[in-house]
């Protein structure tokens, strides 16, 4: 029997058959496979979520096989490309091309699918989220059939299918929005707590991208401000690789791991090494095509929780949580990264309908998680938060459907759809109910 589980080991599925359909008629012979059976079937991507999102509980579809770019349109400036390709693939492919997505977040193991269905999103720009650089999508539905969503074509089901959580079919190529290549410049430095906040308002409004970590037990930010700087490729002043190799890679996740791994036996040290790590942050500049400054490679294996509440009161629930948590006997290691993005326009993203203000908390893999999550999510929740899809959160769809102005709007599409739940897993039963 096969066994998935995904990245951050938190979840794990028996699923009773596997499948790689090399295209979008194999997928469609394997959803009419389980209707007959009366069975679900699941696309399973890489599993990078947090949750059991894409937990197969029948038959397991892999992606393996639904990779690549299909069609450019340089007129239209779209990229057509194979739902099962990572992330970090369809840069790559870009970069070659010299398009570039506008805007990312900053992991990209997930598959294209994935990243889009769980509402993966950035920081900043004009469109943050992934999904709201989607303007074509092709799926093949609960009733076996394949397919179409465009601005002309199923327009409506675009609309609401760009942040699907896999419940409303197995998505087989997306189109994204693309603009040319162009050079984003890091400016990384260190910011004290009161003078970080003070000016954030400021930083996120100069800068068109902004992340900032707040390293906890301490008064310490770190800010990272991006600035796109044209489509001249010959300005790029990158990292050296040994600033890559030793930054990047060695401090960030060889060391950061190994010292987080020590410091779950030794919680009453974590501090002291926080306030340590924080004081040797420093200023750095560089820049370079803008995939490589938005992704990061993250080697260390951990477990996050992660909530958009709205712009307006994000500054107030950041102090709020760090006050649950100084109030606390925790001992966290990992820093909380805050980013911002702006509203957009699908019903299930977490920033549909609002700017938001995202709220990241991480603990290492072997760190007890629970009670952390479980000490800011009621604090989160009451300002009107929304959890990711793909990370860790206990909410149901009671609770979530007043967040959401158009979930009955998303449930009536999934009874069009999937009338017959065959993509249905207990996640899902547990955020959209039955």
């Amino acid at each position: 029997m096969t066994t998935w589980t995904n990245w951050s080991r938190l979840e794990t599925a028996r699923p009773t058959r596997e499948a790689t359909p090399p295209d979008a008629d194999a997928v469609v012979a394997e959803v009419r496979r389980a209707l007959e059976s009366g069975s679900t079937v699941k696309m399973v991507g890489t599993g990078h979520s947090f949750t059991a999102i894409s937990a197969p509980e029948a038959t397991m579809l892999r992606p393996d096989r639904l990779l690549g770019i299909v069609s450019v349109d340089r007129d239209a400036m779209t990229v057509t490309a194979r739902a099962g390709t990572p992330l970090k693939v369809l840069n790559a492919e870009l970069e070659r091309l010299g398009l570039s997505l506008h805007n990312m977040g900053d992991i990209a193991e997930q598959t294209l699918a994935g990243a889009i269905s769980t509402g993966t999103h950035g920081t900043g720009g004009t469109a943050a989220g992934l999904a709201a650089q989607v303007v074509g999508l092709e799926l093949v539905t609960g009733t076996g059939e394949l397919l179409r969503a465009t601005p002309e074509e199923n327009a409506d089901i675009l609309d609401v299918a760009r942040v699907g959580l896999g419940a409303l079919g197995v998505l087989t190529t997306i189109t994204f929005r693309v603009e040319p290549l162009f050079v984003l410049e890091a400016v990384e430095a260190p910011y004290g707590w009161d003078e970080g906040l003070a000016s954030y308002d400021e930083i996120t409004a100069s800068a068109d991208h902004v992340d900032m970590y707040w390293f906890p037990h301490t008064d310490r930010l770190q800010i990272k401000q991006n600035f796109r700087r044209g489509t001249d490729l010959s300005v790029r002043k990158p990292l050296s690789r040994t600033q890559l190799l030793l930054d990047d890679r060695f401090l960030q996740n060889t060391v950061f791991g190994a010292a987080t791994a020590v410091l779950n036996r030794l919680p009453a040290a974590i501090p002291r090494f926080n306030r340590l790590g924080a004081r040797l942050l420093s200023d750095r500049t560089y820049s370079d095509v803008a995939h490589r400054v938005f992704v990061a490679e993250r080697d260390v294996v951990f477990r996050e929780m992660e909530y958009a509440v709205p712009r307006a009161a994000g500054l107030d629930v950041l102090r709020e949580c760090r006050r649950a948590l100084d109030a606390s006997d925790l001992r966290i290691s990992f820093p909380v990264e805050i980013r911002v993005a702006r509203a957009d326009d699908i019903p299930l993203s977490t920033a549909g309908g609002r700017d938001s203000f995202y709220l990241a908390f991480h603990t290492h893999r072997d760190a007890e998680h629970r009670d952390y999550f479980g000490l800011l999510e009621p604090i989160l929740r009451a300002h009107d938060g929304r959890p990711h899809w793909g990370k860790v959160h206990t909410r149901t769809a009671a609770d979530l459907a007043p967040a959401y102005p158009r979930f009955e709007e998303f449930l009536a599409l999934r009874d069009r759809l999937d009338p017959q739940r065959v993509f249905a897993n207990a996640y899902l039963r547990r955020v959209l109910g039955d």
